[in-house]
């Protein structure tokens, strides 16, 4: 049973765990707990054997009622308290304690839908060398009760072996993320500078080390909320939780060049030099959302966007791309979006 007085504890009766099951389900929360009861529930719901998975609880130092709603689950759930140390402290507490073959990771305020272990385990099983299962989700915007189908660029195989799939390649959220464990551990110690985002790194890293397989079907919900770390929401941009995300992002690059070349790596290959160049931008573009560039820097980095980018679109976007970049010159970064519906009004024009 659950020792609340204890400053970190795990369940003791676990008649449901297996000597070594096939999946480890690992939850990392913070002050979650009003979430952590449906996540939790999400994962007890599957069609897979009980039996062949363990939950693991990582609690990263939460202040509200997380331990008690755990609790309640106590034959089913590890439960871990740990001081407050962000997501790359909890995923190497979590993932040096899992015992699965493979590592599924859930955020306490996601949850997936009933086939998402099955058919992440299958996807697995068609090859030994599969070290990254990953798919679409459904979006809820909690504060307006709306539902989309998320984005998702599912990009399956060897990725390195492709300059596109390299390009093309953005893993999901880390609720659809699971790992092939033996694999996952090449990765770490994650560095725990990352206090968000070290789900990133692990997805950008570990096709390197296997091909990857793409399930393009939703099978988690992904919850939009006010507290999200990385969604703003309508009052726009927060700057502190901006600068933790471009601080984190720096963080990430840094990470990645190391482990690229303790491996081995040519960091100036074309396919890892795109890759790592795709990453590049996407740093940039978070820096600017806090401190807008002048319109020389906006240029040249919308440049050397296009053109690494280039494998991967076909002509007409590219000439818009070069069109827009060229118009950055005279529109700056504050206007950029302008571009895009003069050049609508123009075409509606010319076709009548």
């Amino acid at each position: 049973m659950f020792d609340l007085r204890r400053p970190w504890f795990m369940t003791t009766e676990r008649s449901l765990a297996p000597a070594k099951p096939v999946v480890t389900v690992l939850i990392d929360t913070f002050n979650y707990g009003h979430f952590i009861d449906e996540a939790i529930r999400s994962v007890l719901a599957q069609d897979f054997p009980a039996e062949q998975m363990e939950i693991i609880v990582v609690d990263d130092g939460s202040s509200d009622d997380t331990r008690e709603r755990v609790a309640e689950h106590a034959e089913r759930v590890q439960y871990f308290y740990k001081p407050n140390g962000g997501q790359a402290s909890a995923f190497n507490f979590g993932i040096a304690r899992a015992r699965g073959e493979y590592v599924a990771l859930l955020d306490a305020d996601d949850y997936w839908l009933p086939s998402k272990v099955s058919k992440v385990v299958k996807a697995f099983e068609t090859g030994p060398d599969v070290s990254l299962v990953y798919h679409r989700f459904q979006e809820f915007r909690m504060e307006s009760c709306e539902w989309r189908l998320g984005d998702f660029n599912g990009v399956s195989g060897f990725i390195p072996g492709d300059k596109k799939s390299a390009l093309l390649f953005t893993a999901c959220q880390t609720s659809g993320l699971t790992f092939r464990a033996e694999m996952l551990r090449k990765l770490l110690p994650l560095d725990e500078r990352m206090t968000i985002q070290a789900d990133g790194l692990l997805a950008a890293l570990i096709i390197f080390i296997g091909p990857v397989i793409a399930i393009d079907e939703p099978l988690a919900v992904y919850r939009i909320h006010g507290a999200n770390l990385y969604f703003h929401g309508t009052k726009g941009v927060d700057a502190a939780r901006q600068a933790r995300r471009i601080g984190t992002l720096k963080v990430i690059l840094e990470e990645m060049d190391k482990w690229l070349a303790q491996s081995g790596y040519n960091l100036n290959d074309p396919v890892i030099l795109a890759f790592r160049r795709r990453w590049q931008s996407l740093y940039e573009t978070e820096e600017f959302l806090l401190t807008p560039p002048g319109r020389a820097r906006f240029f040249w980095h919308l440049l050397r966007a296009t053109q690494n980018m280039r494998p991967c679109l076909n002509r007409r976007i590219q000439l818009v791309n070069w069109i827009n970049t060229v118009g950055s010159l005279f529109v700056g970064y504050n206007n950029y979006s302008s571009l895009d519906r003069w050049r609508v009004k123009i075409k509606r024009k010319l076709t009548g």
